[in-house]
């Protein structure tokens, strides 16, 4: 059991430290494969702790959403790069 809870901490530290990098790579898919090879193998006598389980799973929600807001923030950024270079062309036309 501590063999997986380590496994799934070091994933879980692994995708929040570098989240950029990540975003293709640790995907929802290999996030639920993970959490059944858990479940799987947990010992029955000594199941995980709901708490520390729960944690898990919120902090893994949590890094999607950070992945989401980048991925949007990063694309907004880009709208108003080009919106900013149209809108000074425009200037420097009017200008001439």
């Amino acid at each position: 059991m501590s063999e997986i809870s380590a496994a799934t901490s070091t994933a879980a530290t692994t995708a929040t430290t570098s989240s950029s990098s990540v975003t293709s790579s640790f995907d929802s898919t290999e996030f639920l494969g993970l959490l059944m090879t858990q479940l799987t193998n947990q010992n029955p006598l000594d199941p995980t702790d709901p708490t520390e389980f729960t944690s898990q799973i919120v902090s893994y929600a949590s890094l999607e959403q950070q992945l989401n807001t980048n991925a949007q923030l990063e694309s907004m950024s880009s709208t108003l790069s080009s919106i900013l270079t149209q809108v000074s062309q425009l200037v420097s036309e009017e200008a001439a």
